[in-house]
């Protein structure tokens, strides 16, 4: 191998790219990151401004520009009054939730590392204009992290993250950006640990070490906003069969470590507001368990379910309590079932791979779907092979959902005739999300992933063979990998 290939990681006879090639791609897609942030901060601030009532509440919000594409609603806004982050309270010690359902005493209805999120924006913050600046400024050295990291993994791949509408429409409608880091930094830090040290030829960092670190930083994310919490379990299944070298003997004790450290991980950061304050912690998971499948909640429950029970009814929430949580466990399992049938055929877990499918399976039959969750599955769009057509399908419904919603939210409450174009808009994009959701569900556990994530730390053999295919190769066509 040649010096002009060398550069940060080394995986086995394949390396990364050029050094130059490596920091064009960086700069470009951190550029794009950049200016597209940036846009999504005017588009969200349009919302907000002077003049304001005593609490820091605009007198215009939640209405902007009537004619504007692209909705200016941004939950980092709306959350300024009503949960007492305007009286700069820290988050649930002295919180709890009333007879009717509503927060107080500074608990938040978000696990509680994005609560303490919430609570440093409001930092030296006096109106709902100042909580969204500080906001911003919080999330997006995030939004650059993530660029970085997929770029490193997958090359110009990255403009699937970096340049298309959704960090547009959500890198500031809610907290997403910090949890989505810890995922994409879990997949790196496996993928740097599988790397081949040059002076040694030998890994970084052992299996058991680096999927125990990364189990870490899913059990933070889990304390950010609860999804990256689900791929401790092919994480560990991973670790179990021996990642990218296989072993004769299923290694139960990896396993259990990492099982162990994600759920002690979880503990360590949700004790202190237990013991503090319990009745404020536990006002969180109170509020989430009440919450109903509403038409906020852009779920196929509400847009489906709905009809066929004749309304909000009775049955209808205790057929949404019973059969929401019942798929998604099934979706779970199903995921980890095709993975360990892949795993079986050829001889590599893809934990990737199902833990994007466990996330799809989520998403679609969880009682909420919010249109920023777009930001939670879009970087497995960027590490695994799935089809471009399938991809811009999804982007497209979810742009047409988005600018349709909060029009439809907006017409609900001044009571005006509803526009036609609006309630299609909005039943696209729940539906065409939903169909494929539950296709990618399959698709994302036999995808693949790209290239140069795929080589690392693999047998000069396999690494040749996966060179040579294309991003876009039939599954029974590709050799699987993993980091």
């Amino acid at each position: 191998m040649s010096d002009r290939l060398s550069t940060t990681f080394r995986y086995g006879r394949v390396t990364l790219s050029r050094r130059g090639d490596l920091i064009l791609i960086l700069t470009v897609s951190l550029l794009l990151t950049l200016l597209f942030m940036y846009w999504s901060y005017e588009v969200k601030i349009k919302c907000v401004g002077p003049p304001f009532f005593p609490d820091g509440r605009s007198h215009k919000w939640p209405v902007g520009d009537p004619h504007a594409i692209i909705p200016c609603y941004s939950d980092l806004a709306y959350l300024w009054v009503g949960r007492d982050i305007n009286n700069h309270v820290f988050p649930y010690i002295h919180g709890g939730i009333g007879a009717n359902g509503q927060l107080f005493g500074g608990s938040v209805e978000y696990p509680v590392l994005s609560g303490i999120l919430m609570w440093l924006g409001a930092i030296g913050a006096h109106t709902d204009v100042d909580f969204f600046r500080h906001s911003a400024a919080l999330l997006a050295p995030f939004g650059l992290v993530i660029t970085a990291m997929l770029a490193v993994l997958t090359r110009w791949n990255v403009l699937w993250w970096a340049m298309t509408p959704p960090l547009i429409l959500y890198a500031f409608h809610n907290w997403e950006l910090p949890v989505v880091a810890t995922a994409v930094g879990a997949v790196a830090l496996m993928a740097w640990g599988a790397s081949i040290k040059p002076s040694t030829g030998e890994r970084r960092m052992s299996l058991r070490t680096s999927a125990i670190l990364a189990s870490i930083l899913l059990a933070i994310g889990f304390c950010l906003k609860l999804y990256p919490g689900f791929f401790v379990l092919p994480l560990a299944i991973y670790v179990l069969t021996g990642g990218l070298r296989g072993r004769r003997a299923l290694d139960w004790i990896g396993a259990a470590w990492v099982a162990i450290t994600a759920a002690l991980t979880v503990v360590v950061i949700q004790l202190p507001f237990m013991v503090l304050g319990y009745d404020g912690w536990r006002a969180a998971l109170t509020f989430q368990g009440k919450r109903r499948a509403d038409v906020d909640t852009n779920s196929i429950w509400y847009w489906g379910l709905r009809h066929l029970t004749g309304g909000q009814d009775g049955t209808y929430n205790s057929i949404v309590g019973v059969l929401s949580p019942t798929l998604i466990v099934c979706a779970f399992v199903v995921a980890v079932y095709f993975g360990w049938r892949q795993y079986n055929r050829t001889g590599l877990y893809p934990w990737i791979g199902v833990s994007a499918a466990m996330l799809a399976g989520f998403m679609v039959f969880h009682k909420v779907h919010s249109p920023q969750y777009t930001l939670w599955i879009l970087p497995f769009f960027v590490l695994l092979r799935v089809r471009w057509p399938v991809i811009v399908a999804y982007l497209l419904a979810d742009f047409i959902l988005d600018t349709t919603i909060f029009r439809l939210f907006g017409i609900y409450v001044s009571g005006e005739p509803m526009k036609w174009w609006v309630m299609a808009g909005v039943n696209v994009g729940v539906w065409v999300h939903a169909v494929l959701l539950v296709y990618l569900i399959g698709a994302f556990v036999s995808a693949g992933l790209r290239e140069p994530l795929a080589s690392i730390g693999r047998h000069p053999d396999l690494t040749d063979a996966a060179s040579s295919e294309p991003d876009d190769a039939p599954p029974g066509q590709r050799v699987p990998a993993g980091a």
